[in-house]
């Protein structure tokens, strides 16, 4: 059973079903330590000043925000206190809205919400409502001393909560150097693009899409444990760059590329032997 590393309560209304929450995905990233290739011993990292270049200790140090003037601001325990919000044990909905109204861009973590026993039916009531107005959700949850905007969103049997960026997290669109709409796109172009598309359309199946990076790496680790050579793996030519002055001719290009690689091989048919009669 997963770890719970919060509980508390779902409040709507004058409803409030007790949960816990569980995460709902897990990190794969393999961890290196940075040793001393000589003797194996690890390397620590060290805090230097940079003005007196000595080594300082933990209970020197004070937590300082630089200004745009270059100056710093620095900050005691007290001031943080004071700006950190209150540790509530609740999720508290404020809205429930389309889930289609919010930007894709604002979800980062989602964790599951586990019912105690005495909020069972409440917690299926929430979700089969939830399932059949087609809505989501909007609380605000305290997590490790920090306010959250948070979606509260069914997902099969369970409800999931899936913390937020604020909108002002979100870097707009328009600084980012891509084509305008105003840009036009041929009849060819656009015609050639939608039929490679369909060529390479199909159901999303997430068991086929697997860290290969992962498994190669703990399979060397494996390897070299048990003083096995490792011997690089042969790397594939990389692809001829491809003019794109003509991307109507390059989507055609790929499109059959793609026809001939699928196109099934044709078995020859048998000879008959025949015998001579004498």
């Amino acid at each position: 059973m997963a770890h719970a590393i919060w509980s508390g309560a779902i409040n709507f209304g004058l409803v409030s079903i007790p949960v816990r929450l569980v995460t709902a995905v897990r990190t794969n990233d393999l961890s290196f330590h940075m040793l001393h290739g000589k003797d194996k011993g690890r390397i620590h990292n060290e805090r230097v000043c940079d003005h007196c270049h000595k080594n300082v200790e933990w209970a020197d140090l004070v937590k300082g925000y630089e200004l745009d003037d270059g100056k710093y601001v620095i900050m005691e325990d007290k001031d943080f206190e004071a700006a950190r919000p209150e540790l509530t044990k609740s999720i508290d909905i404020e809205q429930f809205v389309d889930s289609s109204e919010v930007d894709p861009r604002m979800y980062e973590t989602p964790y599951y919400l586990e019912p105690e026993k005495k909020g069972m039916h409440a917690y299926g009531v929430l979700r089969e409502a939830l399932e059949k107005s087609g809505k989501i959700g909007i609380a605000r949850i305290v997590l490790r001393t920090r306010e959250h905007l948070a979606a509260l969103k069914p997902y099969g049997t369970a409800l999931v909560l899936e913390l937020m960026h604020f909108e002002g997290e979100l870097i707009p669109a328009e600084d980012v150097d891509v084509p305008t709409k105003k840009d036009k796109v041929s009849p060819g172009e656009m015609k050639a693009a939608m039929m490679l598309i369909g060529a390479m359309a199909g159901t999303f199946e997430p068991k086929e899409y697997t860290d290969t990076y992962r498994q190669t790496m703990l399979k060397t680790l494996q390897d070299k444990a048990k003083g096995k050579k490792i011997v690089a793996q042969k790397k594939a030519a990389p692809a001829e760059e491809q003019s794109l002055d003509d991307i109507a001719a390059a989507l055609q290009r790929s499109l059959a590329a793609r026809s001939k690689k699928a196109k099934p091989a044709v078995e020859k048919p048998k000879t008959r032997r025949t015998t001579a009669r004498t």
